[in-house]
């Protein structure tokens, strides 16, 4: 999606909640000036341990920095990011993320030695290790669910996917549902870890192919 024009609101209404948040991809595209360094203008980060944020779900996006914005005391900690989110708004938030949500992910690449088990994990899980298909929540095609706040993981960098899943192992991210992404984290093995993570950055999904 091209960023949309004049300050046109972006509204979208968070799973669990009756309020909605109204976001401002323009003022958004000014105030990420901050955000460039880490994840380039258009959100598509090179460095493999920064995600990409370009095309995330807003509702989701605004989720994380909030979190990240309460340090030590919330669910999902952010040590670089802290310092500077920590003093910016819950509007500001909401801008960044109908900017970024504007901006086409760029596509990842998947190693071809883990591309069968990771797809095994990805679109059946593991009944042995009890552990859940990942395209239950976040689609067959990796895009996620944004009424549930569930990520967009198709094209993200494997890397920082891998790093994430092993945070959630070792209960050191905390902000998912009822810590599902923890109890299906544990359960995996390294390599499984890691092989799903390359399928979910291989993922096929529509922006590589279609012009929104």
């Amino acid at each position: 999606m091209k960023l949309f024009r004049n300050a046109m609101l972006v509204f979208l209404f968070l799973s669990g909640g009756a309020w909605c948040i109204q976001g401002d991809p323009v003022a958004g595209q000014k105030k990420s000036a901050v955000c460039v360094a880490c994840h380039e203008a258009d959100g598509n980060s090179v460095n493999p341990i920064w995600p990409k944020i370009a095309g995330q779900h807003a509702n989701y996006f605004f989720a994380q920095l909030v979190e990240m914005r309460k340090g030590d005391a919330g669910l999902r900690q952010g040590p670089l990011m802290y310092p500077i989110i920590q003093n910016m708004t819950d509007q500001d938030f909401m801008d960044l993320a109908a900017f970024y949500a504007t901006q086409p992910m760029s596509s990842g690449d998947a190693e071809s030695t883990s591309v069968a088990l990771g797809e095994r994990i990805y679109r059946g899980g593991n009944a042995n290790s009890g552990v859940s298909a990942c395209a239950a929540c976040h689609g067959p095609d990796g895009m996620g669910n944004e009424a549930a706040k569930f990520p967009r993981v198709a094209g993200q960098h494997a890397e920082y996917l891998t790093i994430q899943l092993q945070k959630f192992a070792a209960g050191i991210r905390k902000n998912s549902p009822n810590q599902m992404m923890h109890a299906i984290a544990k359960r995996m093995t390294e390599e499984e870890i890691k092989a799903v993570s390359q399928y979910m950055s291989g993922l096929d999904f529509p922006s590589k192919t279609e012009s929104p």
